[in-house]
């Protein structure tokens, strides 16, 4: 049966005078923080949220700079990930937490890599879908290139696109079906940015970092995912003394049946929520 649980929309502000804009389900001092892929909005993780909340967590979704209904500023400096650590820092300050298990995919899995390497003593663990390392390099850049080089060179295909998106009424389209319609409807400007400051940035910590994060974490890979190869979600596993790696049967799996690593995220969430204080904080004594 389904348990109901609230929500409500928020925004705060970051550093620049940026502002970013968030979804809360449900309450209390447990958070868990949620992040989405690059290009995707944070309504993404809206299924994810909405399944964690239901077992008496605090769930925010936030929307990263640059992305859906947050500011999307046209400066490649306003884009890298440590900015978007602190971003994550700053949201929890704004709610009045001080720790949170910290998660997301693809660019919000590299985000809360470094939430933990920033701030280790905050976070209570990592839930990691689709990390971004040394394996995806190639393909990242075949397939963010050219839609740099569009969004510069070309805007009016981004801006045709968008336009096109913006059209279509995602009351009438299914779920996943309107987050792909939210993705493609980007400002040209603001899209080149983003995808050229973090091509020229750090993508993720290093491996001597993540390697001596002792943070928990779930890691969870798909198979014959060429942008996030699986081996990334295992390496990360075997380098963070405290990682799992689960694997998905496809890239499919948790958006068409949620119901095997949602259960394993909600377990894993609890565990982390379990552990005493002392051992929340421990991965701030190892770091700092």
């Amino acid at each position: 049966m389904a348990v109901l649980v609230s929500e409500r929309i928020g925004a705060f502000g970051v550093h620049g005078g940026h502002r970013l804009e968030y979804t809360e389900y449900g309450s209390g001092d447990r958070l868990v923080v949620l992040m989405h892929g690059q290009l995707m909005p944070r309504r993404m993780h809206e299924p994810l949220a909405r399944r964690i909340a239901a077992a008496g967590f605090r769930v925010v979704t936030l929307d990263l700079l640059g992305h859906g209904r947050s500011d999307r500023p046209v400066d490649p400096a306003d884009y890298y990930m440590s900015g978007f650590a602190e971003h994550v820092l700053a949201l929890m300050d704004h709610l009045g937490v001080e720790q949170a298990v910290v998660g997301g995919t693809s660019l919000g899995a590299n985000t809360s890599l470094e939430v933990a390497a920033i701030a280790p003593e905050r976070v209570r663990g990592l839930l990691v879908e689709m990390p971004v390392l040394d394996n995806a390099i190639e393909a990242g850049i075949i397939t963010f290139a050219p839609l740099m080089f569009a969004a510069r060179f070309l805007p009016w295909t981004v801006s045709g696109v968008a336009a096109v998106a913006r059209r279509v009424p995602r009351s009438l389209v299914p779920f996943w079906a309107g987050i792909a319609l939210d993705t493609l409807d980007q400002q040209p400007a603001a899209m080149a940015a983003a995808i050229h400051g973090l091509f020229f940035g750090r993508i993720a910590p290093p491996r001597s970092v993540r390697r001596r994060l002792e943070t928990p974490a779930l890691i969870i890979g798909h198979p014959n995912d060429p942008i996030h190869p699986a081996a990334d979600a295992a390496m990360l596993a075997d380098e963070m003394p405290r990682g799992r790696f689960v694997p998905a049967e496809s890239i499919f799996e948790w958006r068409v049946r949620p119901d095997r690593l949602d259960g394993e995220a909600v377990a894993f969430v609890r565990g982390c929520w379990r552990a005493g204080p002392a051992e929340a904080a421990r991965a701030g004594t190892m770091l700092g």
